[in-house]
């Protein structure tokens, strides 16, 4: 067991956590939200999407939200894009990192996106060449990489594969997650050693949801194989559009309080980061989904 020092964590919050959101949330709360997050400590933010505003609403205003952030040194920027169109309008809003995203699983490919593994590699590959060009970082997220909520287990194999693809095509750190939250530390641990056959240690990262409250045990098993990358949403924000009623992604306030619990070092400031989502909460009129943030609110009040 080899313990990380100091982890890194990637708060998408802004984008994955709100990107489900019925209410429309204006861009002026999302540039709050970021302005936050980034004053709490957190060095990596995912700001937004740029994806048909059709399919996903919520991220309309993909560009207004870039253009109103003030941007920190030593604070990477990222954004999602869905293909060679969305990374077009994304380069304009000058993001730091693009992310592209690939299932282990083809049937959630198929349904998820309309195409095979291999096709959403196509044409994902003049993306990432494009963005490697004009010196943008690339990450690359693997959903389902634990479970699908089509085909039920995914074999660690299928992860080695979309890892080798997306490695082959350029993509220089990867996500491996857990979309749905139905993962254990064992799966956990199967699906982190697919992904490390095809990259290093330091980029490889863990993306846990917390539907069936695993995040933190599957966060600690991964840990435990070195891993020092991890992405969590502040106030818990995001849910599962697989699982009715699940809460999504892994809380950041709770990622952090386990974290320095153990005495390793994120450069984040606790408290800043329970007011911003505390912040987000409250436009959101529901309290923080965060058992930490939860339990040092109770304490200050």
């Amino acid at each position: 067991m080899s313990l990380p020092t100091r982890v890194q964590l990637i708060d998408v919050g802004p984008r994955d956590g709100l990107q489900n959101e019925k209410q429309p949330v204006p861009a002026a709360v999302k540039i709050g939200l970021v302005q936050r997050l980034q004053d709490a400590g957190l060095t990596e933010i995912e700001v937004t999407s740029f994806v048909s505003p059709k399919w996903v609403p919520q991220m309309a205003d993909n560009a207004e939200v870039m253009a109103g952030i003030t941007r920190q040194a030593g604070v990477r920027y990222s954004v999602l894009v869905p293909n060679m169109k969305g990374y077009e309008a994304a380069v304009l809003s000058r993001p730091d990192e693009i992310v592209v995203f690939g299932a282990a699983s083809e049937l959630f490919s198929q349904k998820n996106i309309n195409c095979s593994i291999a096709e959403s590699i196509e044409r994902f590959a003049p993306v990432v060449a494009a963005a490697r060009a004009a010196g943008i970082q690339v990450r690359g997220a693997i959903s389902c990489a634990m479970a699908c909520p089509y085909e039920g287990d995914v074999a660690p194999e299928r992860v080695e594969l979309v890892a080798r693809l997306m490695k082959d095509i350029g993509v220089q750190r990867v996500d491996v997650a857990d979309t749905i939250g139905v993962a254990t530390p064992h799966k956990t641990r199967r699906a982190m050693e697919a992904a490390l056959k095809h990259y290093d240690l330091n980029n490889v990262s863990g993306h846990f949801h917390d539907t069936y409250g695993q995040a933190l045990a599957n966060t600690y098993a991964a840990l435990e194989m070195g891993i020092w990358n991890f992405q969590s949403s502040v106030a818990g924000l995001g849910g599962c559009p697989y699982a009715k009623g699940a809460t999504g992604n892994v809380a950041t306030e709770d990622v952090v309080y386990l974290l320095h619990g153990m005495g390793i070092e994120t450069g984040i400031d606790l408290d800043k980061l329970v007011d911003a989502g505390q912040y987000i909460s409250d436009f959101l009129q529901r309290p923080p989904n965060s058992r930490a943030a939860t339990a040092l609110l109770n304490k200050r009040s």
